[in-house]
């Protein structure tokens, strides 16, 4: 059975049960345990995770939350644009080298600018604006343009409902808003995979 790993941020985790699920029977699927934060973490866990599944086929990923996020006392984003660039082209790399095909998905939208305490164990404050998403995504879809990686575009998705499938801490995903990207990945992973 072809193997896919899924890595990324809270938004991947969300949705990653329900991915698993809607693929159960026609791929294996698999992600780390853990957030995959910001892009530079998210280049370590794809690194681990190749070590022990050489077999991988197909990486679908995410990262942008993390990278774009202020946290006091820092002044600027963990990763600006250029660094969060420079990251994703490592990242795809890295999944090329080791044989695997890649699919890059948007971050999701914010409704509004707020913060809201990271709901995966780990204790981080992530600040957002969607002001900030839409600059990231444009540079990672303009990356991803040159390495020639598909787009899942989540973030289109998204903007299809009113609230942007948010849960209250309107920073991640509603159960629906998980079920929705869930559908879509899934279907990426079918159209790139075969």
């Amino acid at each position: 059975m072809k193997k896919v790993l899924l890595l990324g941020d809270s938004i991947r985790m969300g949705y990653q049960n329900d991915v698993k699920e809607m693929l159960a029977g026609e791929y294996e699927v698999i992600c780390p345990e853990d957030n995959g934060r910001f892009a530079a973490y998210t280049l370590w866990q794809a690194n681990q995770m190749f070590k022990w599944n050489p077999d991988i086929e197909l990486v679908h990923f995410n990262n942008g939350y993390w990278d774009m996020n202020i946290e006091a006392p820092m002044t600027e984003a963990i990763h600006p644009v250029e660094e969060y660039k420079s990251f994703l082209r490592r990242i795809v790399a890295l999944c090329r080298q080791c044989g695997a095909k890649v699919v890059f998905a948007t971050t999701v939208p914010i409704m509004e600018a707020g913060a809201a305490a990271d709901n995966t164990g780990v204790e981080g404050t992530i600040n957002y604006s969607n002001e900030w998403v839409k600059e990231y995504n444009a540079a990672a879809v303009a990356v991803m343009e040159e390495l020639q990686v598909p787009v899942n575009d989540l973030y289109a998705l998204c903007m299809e409902d009113d609230r942007r499938y948010k849960c209250e801490d309107l920073l991640h995903l509603s159960a629906e808003g998980s079920r929705r990207c869930a559908a879509q990945v899934a279907e990426y992973v079918r159209a790139h995979l075969g």
